[in-house]
Formats: structure tokens, C-alpha cells, sequence
């Protein structure tokens, strides 16, 4: 099932669950990366951002509240809820055996870079050039045109102090415990296999979404 922003107010966040099994996406993403990726990493995000606002006026808001004004927070807020967020997107916008993208969601790809090809390329070349760990992200800005962007550590766009704001359609976490057992300091050999298992379908959907 699809990751929910708005969680009722006051409710302790939970770590939601993989909409596949770990070994789902073996061709590009291992079983044991899985496993300690969500059930280790995830779940520390989760309960740690459940420690940090406890007692706070963040315990009353939704994650995407908590996000559009994360610069009110400790950065233990700041780490954690983008932690949360950030991975629970992640799961979402990947499928084992995944669709390619549609015949009309790739011609709004070629009308904002040219071609897929070039998309790829760009995105690749930005979550590659990301230094040390972080995210590269496809957005959706307020004019609508599709922008990549990248964010360090668990930073997003989402947050109002991204230098690129927008709503994210796409994304890849290119923190080294997302990929190391399989590829160690391989990232490109990482973010090439990465292509097979992005969930176009749903890319779409948040698109379709962001752009009402």
C-alpha cells in the first residue's frame, strides 16, 4: 500500500511495511541489503524520530508538516523525519518486474530533457557526483517542468531549507548502506542497475498527483 504523508496528528509514526519481499528486486538490489536497509536503518529513523518529538508540538503535526517547517527543529527532527520519509518514498517507487514508463509519461520526460536517454544520464550523473551519502531526487516545481536535484544526508525537497524545492516523483539513496554489500564503492555499477527496478508506474501516478 502506498506511504501516506499526511499520519494522523499525534500518532506515533511506524515504520511502514515493503510492498514486495526482500528478495524482490535481487537483480539489482540484494535480499541482506534489503533486510538491513528497512528493518535496521528505516526503523532506527522511525524510532528515533519518535524520541525526538516526544514532548514537543511536532508529536501534534503530520510528517509533511513537520518537513515544511523542518528548520524549527533539533536536527535530530530534521534526520530523522527526513530519514522516515525519504525511505518509506523510496520503497514505493520500486517493483520487482517494474513497468517501463508510459508512452505519454515519457514524452513529458522528453519535453523537459530532451530524451530519456539524456534524463537518465543526468540523473545518474547527479546521484553519482552526490558526495558522500544523500539522495538524488525528480521533482515536480510550482511551474510544473521537472527538475533533478540532490540533497545530502537525509535532507529533502520538501523541506523549506532545500536550496531546490518541490514534490518528489523519483528518487534514489545513494548513502552507502544501500548498496555496499553488493557493489562496495561501485556507485555508478549501483545506480546502472537501479534502472530495472524503478516503478515507473507509480513515477507516474505522483506526477499526475503533483501536477493538480
Amino acid at each position: 500500500m502506498a506511504f501516506a504523508l499526511a499520519n494522523a496528528a499525534s500518532a506515533q509514526f511506524k515504520l511502514p511495511e515493503l510492498p514486495y519481499a526482500t528478495n524482490a528486486l535481487e537483480v539489482a538490489i540484494d535480499k541482506q541489503t534489503m533486510e538491513i536497509h528497512h528493518g535496521k536503518h528505516h526503523a532506527g529513523y522511525v524510532n528515533n524520530l519518535n524520541a525526538a518529538i516526544k514532548g514537543t508540538d511536532a508529536e501534534k503535526l503530520t510528517l509533511a508538516d513537520i518537513l515544511a517547517s523542518v528548520s524549527k527543529y533539533s536536527p535530530a527532527v530534521r534526520n530523522n523525519a527526513g530519514g522516515h520519509y525519504n525511505h518509506s518514498f523510496f520503497w514505493q517507487i520500486m517493483a520487482p518486474k517494474a513497468p517501463a514508463p508510459s508512452a505519454a509519461f515519457t514524452k513529458v520526460i522528453e519535453e523537459n530533457f530532451g530524451s530519456m536517454d539524456k534524463f537518465r544520464t543526468a540523473f545518474a550523473d547527479t546521484a553519482a557526483k552526490r558526495f558522500g551519502s544523500g539522495w538524488a531526487w525528480l521533482v515536480v516545481q510550482q511551474d510544473g517542468k521537472l527538475k533533478i536535484t540532490s540533497t545530502p544526508n537525509q535532507n529533502n525537497p520538501l523541506m523549506d531549507i532545500a536550496p531546490v524545492k518541490g514534490t518528489p516523483v523519483l528518487a534514489l539513496d545513494v548513502w552507502e548502506h544501500a548498496y555496499y554489500l553488493r557493489y562496495q564503492n561501485k556507485r555508478p555499477d549501483y545506480i546502472s542497475a537501479w534502472w530495472s527496478v524503478v516503478n515507473w508506474k507509480e513515477v507516474e501516478r505522483r506526477y499526475t498527483e503533483a501536477k493538480k
